[in-house]
């Protein structure tokens, strides 16, 4: 196993510093190998390399039971830590209750084989419609009860983060969106986590892959996926296609210096952020883990890290709180999200 840098998320609880993101496994977004013993071979090559970490959701089709497969199949099921997420449906909020909470955690753990979960991230949709005190109330209860172990949130703004916490739920994480592209998490969330000893867990580093080679020098794609439609927008946020070639520029530059990929600086640049403890980094259809390796060992200097402020503090920051575009139902970034998944 090598030895890549990992996080204490607290004094017992350790996570590798690069994440294995499995959303790209759902047939929404590529479906990920053809098969499960293909993914659970590129999940082995991760956890060989130290990458002991996954994210997943109720919400990724399938990957649940994937995971949970991989877990029973290893000699120390122990040796990996799983992170999922409860996200309801927008539409059925106004009716949950707490059996249909319980039964959703319960329903993760089934899916994971597992009597507690490792981490559970929850989120919301919709702040004007009651019922995210009772969530955080009967997820607190499961905690309590031994069936979670950790809890954390995943795509709130600040405020909301700030209230839960002052409940008294004991929030570990916060998973949000942060790239060079799209720095809202600067604005007030990274200060509060620092304050509050909560982790910072990133996803959208590369930016769903537009932050690697594979777009510098290119004109803007004609047609792409929801999730490429995603960051598409974010760029126009930024300044557009133009200001992202340059910036594309830049982390080559940097990169060659390094003897790197754009995509290594960019993620690299994310981990080294205030508050940030990981950064998700989805495995799609093959392993990551030799790319995850020279991430994990890269340093960027004092000159790179210059460089890279003076550029992106001359452009745009997407408006608003994290994930408040998202949330905005007349925003052209919230058209493209799907909220009723389980339906």
């Amino acid at each position: 196993m090598s030895k890549i840098r990992r996080f204490k998320l607290t004094p017992a609880y350790s996570i590798a510093q690069v994440i294995n993101g499995c959303w790209q496994l759902t047939p929404d977004h590529g479906g990920g190998p053809d098969s499960e013993k293909k993914t659970h071979r590129i999940f082995a090559e991760l956890v060989d390399h130290g990458f002991t970490t996954f994210d997943c959701a109720d919400i990724y089709i399938g990957v649940e039971e994937t995971l949970g497969n991989f877990r029973r199949s290893l000699s120390d099921p122990h040796s990996i830590q799983i992170h999922t997420k409860y996200a309801p449906d927008r539409d059925s909020l106004h009716e949950l209750t707490s059996k249909d909470i319980d039964a959703a955690v319960d329903r993760s753990l089934t899916r994971l084989g597992v009597e507690r979960l490792d981490l559970l991230q929850y989120h919301w949709w919709n702040y004007e419609t009651p019922g995210l005190e009772r969530v955080t109330e009967r997820l607190v209860r499961a905690q309590e009860v031994g069936k979670i172990h950790l809890l954390g949130l995943t795509n709130f703004d600040t405020a909301h983060v700030r209230e839960i916490v002052a409940s008294g739920a004991s929030i570990i994480s916060i998973q949000a969106q942060y790239s060079l592209l799209d720095r809202r998490p600067e604005k007030q969330m990274s200060g509060f986590a620092a304050k509050s000893g909560i982790a910072l867990l990133p996803y959208g580093a590369l930016a769903g892959g537009f932050l690697t080679e594979k777009y510098l020098g290119i004109a803007c794609p004609a047609s792409m996926n929801r999730s490429l439609q995603k960051y598409r927008l974010i760029i126009d946020e930024y300044g557009g296609w133009g200001a992202f070639q340059k910036l594309l520029k830049l982390l080559a530059r940097i990169a060659a210096r390094h003897q790197t990929s754009i995509g290594a600086i960019a993620a690299r640049w994310v981990l080294d952020q205030p508050a940030v403890a990981a950064v998700i980094l989805g495995i799609g259809s093959k392993s990551r883990a030799r790319e995850n390796v020279g991430l994990s060992t890269l340093n960027l200097d004092t000159e790179d890290r210059q460089a890279l402020t003076d550029l992106i503090q001359s452009q745009s920051v997407p408006p608003g709180d994290m994930y408040d575009l998202e949330r905005d139902s007349s925003s052209p970034h919230a058209g493209i999200i799907k909220t009723n998944l389980h339906a």
